[in-house]
Parts: structure tokens; sequence; C-alpha cells
């Protein structure tokens, strides 16, 4: 039978409760493979695994119960390995890169934070700072609204500008928060979201962390900034066991 996977520990982790399930209905009964120094929290995968709410909220709470003791490598949801000793052979193989993973996570959490624009207020922020676009929309008022093709001109330059502002802001919250982080990954780009960024936070710095977001909210005000954590850290764990790299590991218990 196929093993799921749900991260990686080190071989001394405290024992997790007595008969906790994981994924699957009924929920598999979740164990622990050790390999030398590391150990990994696994179940029986169960047949046809899809991403539906009630194993995505087993899967993190997996981890959320084996992190609270010490640092879990935590997988993805759906890290499937074809069975045990495929598990322990990889902990064995990559047993070094493992425990310095564990080392510099050790503490550590995820906030994930995703910017957009608002957008009446980019619009006021580009007309401000674009003499161009004012002066074709006075023209076009002026006008009476102007043709067709002013209007078609205005809204194209409107649309550039705001554009442009995607990449200068998404660069603009990255400045901002990244002093309060340990580390940062940022993820792939995405309808909707400017910025897509993910940073690494010490549990006991989490509240700075938090106090430079808001700052950034202040001082950003065109901008709305949605933040999703603390999270497991796993947007700075390499594939593991079940994630050979290159090879879609599903959906993130942590995604919103």
């Amino acid at each position: 039978m196929s093993t799921y996977v749900y991260g990686i520990t080190a071989a001394s982790h405290p024992a997790l409760p007595e008969g906790m399930g994981g994924v699957g209905d009924p929920p598999r009964q979740v164990r622990i493979l050790k390999a030398g120094d590391l150990a990994a929290v696994v179940s029986d995968a169960p047949e046809g695994l899809r991403p539906k709410r009630k194993d995505l909220l087993a899967h993190q709470n997996v981890l959320s119960e084996a992190g609270a003791a010490a640092c879990v490598l935590p997988m993805r949801f759906g890290s499937v390995a074809p069975d045990d000793d495929t598990v322990t052979s990889v902990l064995a193989e990559r047993a070094e890169h493992y425990k310095e993973r564990l080392g510099a996570l050790e503490g550590k959490v995820e906030y994930n934070v995703k910017g957009s624009h608002v957008e009446e207020a980019v619009l006021h922020r580009v007309m401000a700072e674009n003499p161009e676009i004012r002066a074709r929309a006075e023209a076009n008022r002026q006008a009476g609204g102007g043709s067709y093709d002013d209007k078609v001109r205005l809204g194209e330059m409107v649309a550039a500008a705001v554009q442009a502002r995607e990449a200068e802001d998404a660069a603009e919250v990255l400045r901002a928060l990244q002093p309060a982080a340990a580390a940062v990954s940022e993820g792939p780009e995405s309808t909707g979201w400017l910025a897509n960024v993910s940073f690494l936070v010490a549990r006991e710095t989490a509240q700075e962390f938090l106090a430079a977001v808001e700052e950034a909210r202040k001082n950003l005000p065109h901008l709305e900034l949605r933040v999703n954590g603390p999270l497991p850290p796993y947007s700075f764990v390499e594939p593991g066991p079940a994630e050979p790299a290159g090879t879609a590991a599903g959906a993130d218990a942590g995604a919103e």
C-alpha cells in the first residue's frame, strides 16, 4: 500500500497522540517511520485522494499537532510515496539536507502575504502621478467626453500606468516586510494579485512582522494586503520523499 507523508522531523521528536487520525474516510491512523536521526510522519494513503476540505484540514491538523512539540518539515497535501521503504530510503539518502533544514526552520513559521490594488485608490494615484493622463482626461472632458477613439486611448493609457504600478507596488511590499523576516519566498504569479510572497518569521518576532504589515497598509493605502498565517513553513522546504523535483504535489494545506 502507498504511504502518505505529512512531514519530516527528528527521530527524537516526542510521540504523537495515540490513535491520531489523518487523511481518508475513515481517517487513516498516523504513525512514525524512523531512519537514523530522522523520522517521517505518515499514514496509509487512501485511494482517490482529492483536496477536499475535510482532508486538507486533517493534513494541517497532523502538522499542527506534530509541530507543537518540535520542528517539522511540512510536506504539501497529496504527498504520496510508493511504500514505507521508499520513504525511509529517501530519509537516509538526504539525511544531511533534512537535518540542516530542521535546524534552519526550528522555531519559525510562515506568513503568506497577497497584495492587490484598491481600484478607485490606484486610479486616483495614477492620475496624480501622470500629467499626460490628466491632460488627456481633461481634453476629453472639454470635448464632452471625447470621441470613441479618444476614450479608448485614455483607457489604454490608464491601464498601462496601472500595470506599471503593479510591479512597483509589489517591490514596495517586499521592501517593507523583508526586514522583519528571516527569509522570503516569492510565489507564482496569479490573476488578481500583484504580490504573492511568503515570509519565514521566528515565532518570537511574529508580532513585529504583523506590525510591519500594518505599517505597510498605512503607507500604501491604495493596496489591499491579505495575510495568511502562521502556517507551517511550506515554502521553505525543498521536495521530500513523495515530492520529486518538478512534480506537482497537490494543494497546499495552508492555502486559502
